[in-house]
C-alpha cells in the first residue's frame, strides 16, 4: 500500500543519510568515567546529544532520559512499537588502514568508520525512516519510539535504567545484527573462577601470566614468564605445541626469566572456531614444560583439563548439549591472570534454548569446585519469540518484498537489547554474507544497505502504526 510512496520519498534521501551517519561516526563514544547526566561518560553523552540533535532537526519529539538514552517520537500516541539502537562503541583497536576510526570515510559505497554498522548507521536509518513516515503525513493510531542507548557495548544498564521506568511496547525490534529475522539469542554463563596458593620457591615455576582483555573477546595473544627455564630449554616444548595447536611462541628473556609470548587469532566468543586461543595454547607449553611440582602447577593441569584448547563446546567441562533452534553450546576461555600467589579466569559460554541451570551451570560449577577454584556466576537464559508471531511475519513479509530474499528466522550467539525484552527480535541492517568488520579495524557499512533498510523500517512503522 505504501510502497510506490516511499521509494519516491527516499529517491534523493542518501546523501542527508551519509552526512547524519558521519556525524554521529565523528564522535569516539567509547564507555568512559561517569559524569553528571553521563552515566557512561562523555562520549556516549555527546553521541546522544548529537543523536538527539538529529531527530529534533527531522521533526521528531525528543527527550533525554538522565543520559541513560534518549527517545526520538513520532506523536504522542501510545506506543506500539519500539525501535532500539545504540550510539556508543567499542574501542577502536589496532590495525585501520582506509581510514581512523572517528574520521568517517566514504569508498565505493561503503562508509568506514567505528559505528557505521555497529550501531550509529542503524540509527541513523531508523531515525530516516521515522523522518519518512511523518514528511507523508500518513495519520496516525500510535507511535513508534525510538530508544538510543548508550551502554549496550558494556553491560546494557542503560536499556535497564530506562525500562525499570517505562512499560514494554507490544512490538519491539533492534537493528543491531543482521537480516533476516534473529528471534533467537543463546543465553549466557560467564562466570569468574578464582584460586590461591603460597608463594612457591621450587624452580622452575610460573611468575605470571596475562591473558584477555575482554571477557566477550577470544584472547590472540597471551603472555607468560616462566623462572628457571632458558630459552633453549623452552624452545622444543613450543615447536611440539605449535604443531599441535597452531599456537606460534615467541621467547625472550628478561629479568632472569623466560618470558614467552604466545600468538593466536582473536574472535567474538560468541563463534569461537573462528579464532585460536592464545591462553588455552599457552597453558597447554606451560604444562609441557618441567615445572617443579606445586599448586600453581597444578592449577594450570586442571585448567588445561577442564578447558583445553580447541574445546570449543564445552565436552571436557560436562556441558556440551545442542538444539536444533539456537544449536551449540559454545565455551570461550578468554581471561586469565596468574601471579605467584594465585590465578583469576573467566570463561564466556554461550548456551542454547536446552541448557538449564542444572545441566549447565551446576555441572560445570562442580567440576571448577571439584578441582579446587571457587566458582562464582550464574547463567543467564536464552531468549526466543516464536517464528509464528504476528510481529515476526511481518517483518519477514516485508523484507521478502523489499529484498526479494526468502524470510527466515535465524539465532545468534550475540546479545542484542533485546535479551530481556519480551517478544522483541533482532532485525537489521546488514544483509547476508556481507563482512561489516564487526568490532574490528575499518569496520564499515553499505550505503545501499542502510537506505533499504531506511524504507523496509518505514513500511513496517506504517504496518505497526498508521491508522
Amino acid at each position: 500500500m505504501y510502497r510506490e510512496q516511499l521509494e519516491a520519498y527516499f529517491q534523493d534521501k542518501q546523501d542527508m543519510l551519509v552526512d547524519a551517519v558521519c556525524r554521529l561516526v565523528s564522535i569516539d563514544s567509547v564507555e568512559g568515567e561517569p559524569a553528571p547526566g553521563a552515566p557512561f561518560g562523555p562520549g556516549p553523552a555527546a553521541a546522544l546529544e548529537e543523536g538527539l540533535k538529529l531527530a529534533q532537526e527531522w521533526g521528531l519529539i525528543t527527550t533525554n532520559h538522565e543520559g541513560y538514552v534518549g527517545t526520538a517520537d513520532l506523536c504522542d500516541k501510545e506506543d506500539a512499537l519500539h525501535i532500539l539502537g545504540h550510539l556508543d562503541v567499542v574501542a577502536p583497536g589496532e590495525g585501520w588502514t582506509v581510514t581512523q576510526p572517528y574520521q568517517p570515510k566514504v569508498v565505493d559505497g561503503l562508509i568506514y568508520g567505528r559505528g557505521t554498522d555497529d550501531d550509529k548507521g542503524p540509527v541513523v536509518a531508523s531515525l530516516l525512516a521515522m523522518k519518512a513516515v511523518k514528511d507523508l503525513g500518513v495519520p496516525l493510531k500510535s507511535n513508534c519510539r525510538l530508544i538510543m542507548g548508550t551502554n549496550e557495548e558494556s553491560g546494557s544498564g542503560d536499556i535497564a535504567w530506562y525500562f525499570a521506568r517505562h512499560p514494554f511496547a507490544p512490538a519491539t525490534f533492534s537493528p543491531d545484527s543482521g537480516y533476516p529475522v534473529i528471534n533467537t539469542e543463546k543465553g549466557g554463563l560467564k562466570p569468574t573462577f578464582t584460586r590461591s596458593w603460597p608463594v612457591q620457591e621450587a624452580l622452575p615455576r610460573v611468575k605470571w601470566l596475562h591473558g584477555g582483555f575482554r571477557i566477550n573477546v577470544l584472547p590472540g595473544d597471551a603472555e607468560a614468564a616462566v623462572e628457571g627455564l632458558t630459552l633453549h630449554d623452552v624452545h622444543p616444548f613450543a615447536r611440539d605445541i605449535t604443531a599441535r595447536t597452531g599456537i606460534t611462541f615467541t621467547c625472550t628473556s628478561q629479568d632472569g626469566c623466560t618470558v614467552i609470548h604466545a600468538k593466536g587469532e582473536g574472535s567474538h566468543a560468541a563463534w569461537p572456531e573462528g579464532g585460536n586461543n592464545a591462553v588455552t595454547g599457552l597453558i597447554a607449553l606451560l604444562c609441557a614444560l618441567p615445572l617443579a611440582e606445586g599448586p600453581c602447577k597444578e592449577a594450570l593441569n586442571q585448567l588445561n583439563t577442564l578447558l583445553p584448547h580447541g574445546d570449543y563446546h564445552g565436552r571436557a567441562l560436562g556441558i556440551a548439549q545442542s538444539e536444533p533452534i539456537a544449536g551449540d553450546l559454545t565455551v570461550a576461555f578468554t581471561l586469565l591472570e596468574v601471579t605467584e600467589t594465585g590465578l583469576t579466569g573467566r570463561f564466556d559460554s554461550r548456551v542454547p534454548l536446552c541448557a538449564t541451570k542444572e545441566n549447565c551451570e551446576n555441572v560445570a560449577r562442580a567440576a571448577f569446585e571439584q578441582s579446587g577454584f571457587t566458582f562464582e556466576g550464574e547463567q543467564e537464559e536464552a531468549h526466543h519469540t516464536p517464528a509464528d508471531s504476528p510481529f515476526v511475519q511481518t517483518l519477514l513479509k516485508r523484507y521478502e518484498e523489499y529484498t526479494g530474499q526468502k524470510g527466515e528466522c535465524l539465532s545468534t550467539g550475540g546479545g542484542t537489547y533485546v535479551h530481556e525484552i519480551p517478544g522483541g527480535v533482532a532485525f537489521g541492517c546488514t544483509m547476508p554474507g556481507f563482512d561489516t568488520h564487526l568490532h574490528g579495524a575499518d569496520e564499515r557499512v553499505k550505503i545501499a544497505d542502510l537506505m533499504l533498510s531506511a524504507k523496509l523500517f518505514a513500511h513496517i512503522i506504517l504496518d505497526m502504526c498508521a491508522e
